[in-house]
């Protein structure tokens, strides 16, 4: 198994590299595809477009929403190419990963002019080691 952190710095190492080489405003199924190709290349297990069920008293919706990317099996990755993220877009993130059971989730924003002010770490029930101005819900 793959350690998370050293698994998330690789998925943010590449999503740096792909929006240095193609810029910002582009469609996020562009980015999507192109990340998870080149976590491929860097031996990282890639589920695209994960189907995400909601199971609640007895209930189940099956394929109630759909992670982008899952590397892993334990890091989501939620890409975007949008001017700017607002709280729903952590809100979101943060129920796929309650309901995945996931630890940790990555929001990235391929829409703004630099990576850095796109990037979230949102966490569920997990200890991370990065510095708490990139997590979202603390």
């Amino acid at each position: 198994m793959h350690d998370i952190e050293a698994t998330a710095a690789d998925i943010i190492d590449a999503a740096l590299k792909l929006h240095m080489g193609l810029g910002p405003g582009l469609l996020e199924s562009v980015y999507e595809t192109i990340l998870a190709a080149k976590l491929v290349e860097r031996g990282h297990s890639v589920v695209q477009q994960c189907p995400i069920d909601i199971e609640y008293d007895g209930l189940v919706f099956q394929a109630a929403f759909r992670a982008d990317i899952i590397v892993n099996g334990q890091v989501l990755v939620e890409v975007k190419s949008i001017e700017r993220l607002n709280p729903v877009h952590g809100k979101q993130v943060l129920t796929y990963l309650r309901l995945l059971k996931q630890p940790l989730g990555l929001l990235i924003n391929f829409g703004g002019a630099t990576l850095k002010e796109g990037l979230r770490r949102i966490v569920n029930n997990y200890e991370p080691l990065a510095p708490s101005r990139l997590r979202v819900n603390q």
